[in-house]
């Protein structure tokens, strides 16, 4: 038992009986580990389970130098409140270990009085202010590409074609050389017009049914049209969580993100040894608020892609769904601007962590809830 509990009087008459603190502890969102005077972990929560991938009947009696490097800070901070019987906490800790992967974690370390030469360690990931972060960049950048969408429509298109038919009047009486450069005009207009129509996809389009798609179904898809055509080098991996339920959405602008971001793993991927792997889970604790409304969206769907290519190049990271940003010498950079239009459209989060060897990106989806059209 960590800490102590008392009774609380509900109202005249009548207690509560008091609450054990394993339970408490067990519902939060923050990795909770209690570590001995001899550096063994005697208590964790789910949280800390899923955290270092283990059991809490694992963790438990296993050294904290086990799942943490020698050098990491978090033991440094854990040694302070030891030795000082204080609290101490530290923002932006990096936590880099095959367990975890790679986090930034917030650490706070307190002494327990009760127990001399213990300490409770808190691991609160900041991914979760970064996801809603990311999500309302996502949405921002698809709010901007759709505007300019309509722009491009409506006010470069139509004299694009009065240019391409003045250059074509011209072409009847010019000389040889002179058609060079009329056959120029018109190329390039129709270069420009065809840009013009693939921004078509990000226009608000109205009447977009959405229903029940199976998730794995439209994964399976794009998987075998990856390994017909551009990823028929790369080895695809497939992980799947069999028990997911239908994802609220519509299965043929989900066919094209999910296209998308493999083909996206499927060129960065190096040409010997090439992986994407793509895998489903589900997860609790994720809800954004749905614009316009009191209500929140609960995203419990998780689907990833992962690559060990080179990795994201840090001065495009903060840009990545921008319009016309990319990395390809030969990318128009729409791909994921159109990937984060229209996961928002879904009401969903995209998000993306990267490394050397592994480039994973997320996609949070909504399920069918009860009412919900299928």
């Amino acid at each position: 038992m960590i800490g102590t509990t008392s009774t609380l009087p509900l109202r005249r008459g009548t207690v509560t009986p008091p609450p054990d603190a394993a339970v408490v502890l067990g519902a939060l969102a923050a990795a909770v580990v209690a570590v001995d005077e001899s550096g063994l972990i005697r208590f964790a929560n789910g949280a800390a389970e899923q955290l270092f991938s283990s059991s809490a009947a694992y963790l438990c009696g296993q050294p904290i130098t086990e799942f943490l490097p020698p050098d990491c800070p978090i033991l440094s901070l854990i040694a302070q409140a030891r030795d000082n019987s204080l609290s101490v906490a530290e923002h932006g800790v990096a936590l880099d270990t095959p367990r975890t992967g790679h986090r930034i974690v917030t650490v706070q370390v307190a002494h327990i009085s009760e127990m001399p030469g213990c300490v409770v360690v808190s691991l609160v990931e900041q991914s979760m202010a970064l996801k809603i972060g990311a999500q309302l960049n996502s949405r921002n950048a698809a709010r901007s590409v759709t505007a300019m969408a309509a722009i491009l429509a409506h006010e470069i298109k139509n004299p694009l074609s009065g240019i391409r038919g003045a250059a074509q009047l011209l072409e009847q009486n010019a000389c040889e050389d002179d058609r060079i450069l009329t056959r120029l005009i018109c190329d390039e207009a129709d270069r420009i017009v065809a840009l013009v129509d693939r921004m078509d996809v990000f226009t608000d389009k109205p009447g977009v049914e959405r229903g029940a798609v199976n998730i794995h179904r439209v994964l399976e898809h794009v998987r075998r049209i990856a390994q017909a055509g551009f990823g028929r080098n790369v080895r695809i991996v497939e992980a799947y969580d069999p028990s997911l339920p239908s994802v609220l959405g519509d299965r043929d602008q989900l066919v094209q993100v999910f296209l998308n971001l493999v083909k996206n793993a499927a060129e960065a991927v190096p040409p010997d040894g090439g992986e994407i792997v793509i895998a489903t889970a589900y997860q609790h604790g994720i809800r954004l608020a749905v614009p316009g409304s009191d209500s929140r969206r609960h995203l419990p769907l998780m689907v990833t892609i992962q690559d060990n290519g080179p990795g994201i190049p840090d001065d495009i990271r903060p840009h990545l769904f921008d319009a016309f940003v990319t990395t390809k010498t030969s990318g128009t950079g729409l791909g994921l601007a159109l990937v984060a239009k229209i996961i928002g459209d879904h009401g969903g989060i995209v998000e993306f962590d990267s490394q050397p060897r592994k480039t994973v990106f997320r996609v949070l989806l909504p399920m069918v809830q009860n009412g919900d059209d299928s």
